[in-house]
């Protein structure tokens, strides 16, 4: 029987940056397939009790900050924790990792090179320009990308893609579900790992 991770998470997440490369590692390691699933955080953080970076209490805005030096320097990336354009509106670029197709390479590359540009180039994801010089590096077609993206069947799948991981109990971002069981968090890869070597 194939294992399958099912992978929900947000385009403007520290942790989904932190965690990507991590994912794809484990799961080639394991012979795993990975489905990719971008979702809006806006409409599940109110449903779960999660809240937005600026209304959190100053002693968890700056524990994350700690974290975000930490974690870098574990995983060998880097990663502004300051970005310039955070957070940006990710609508479209979701729209095109889904359209890329959730169960393909491509999807996962092309989510990487999303991360990578808000989390340690400081680019905009939310600009069209650069949003296609990031999808064609992926060996995408931009142009024929987009005009997926913005077809009402992507709009369609992100809101139930958003609803599947509100009724699997995701309540924020990256969160991987094996077997029916949630694992939240790019810290709690290593328990990924050993689920999948069961």
């Amino acid at each position: 029987m194939a294992k399958v991770i099912d992978y929900y998470f947000s385009l403007n997440s520290p942790w989904t940056y932190l965690g990507s490369l991590e994912l794809e590692k484990i799961a080639e390691r394991h012979g795993a397939e990975i489905r990719v699933k971008p979702v809006s955080l806006g409409q599940i953080f109110p449903k779960t009790g999660g809240l937005p970076l600026p209304k959190r209490a100053p002693e968890r805005q700056a524990y994350r900050l700690v974290e975000l030096a930490r974690w870098p320097a574990f995983r060998d990336l880097p990663l502004n924790p300051h970005p310039k354009f955070f957070p940006a509106d990710e609508t479209l670029a979701a729209g095109c990792v889904i359209a890329a197709g959730y169960e393909s390479g491509a999807a996962l590359r092309l989510a990487h090179g999303i991360l990578r540009a808000v989390w340690a180039e400081d680019h905009n994801i939310a600009d069209e320009a650069t949003l296609a010089d990031i999808v064609r590096a992926s060996g995408a077609d931009a142009e024929a990308l987009f005009a997926q993206a913005r077809a009402p069947g992507t709009a369609q799948t992100y809101r139930a893609q958003t609803e599947e991981a509100l009724a699997r109990g995701v309540f924020g971002a990256p969160s991987y579900i094996y077997k029916d069981e949630l694992f939240w968090g790019q810290d709690r890869l290593d328990f990924l790992d050993r689920a999948l070597a069961r």
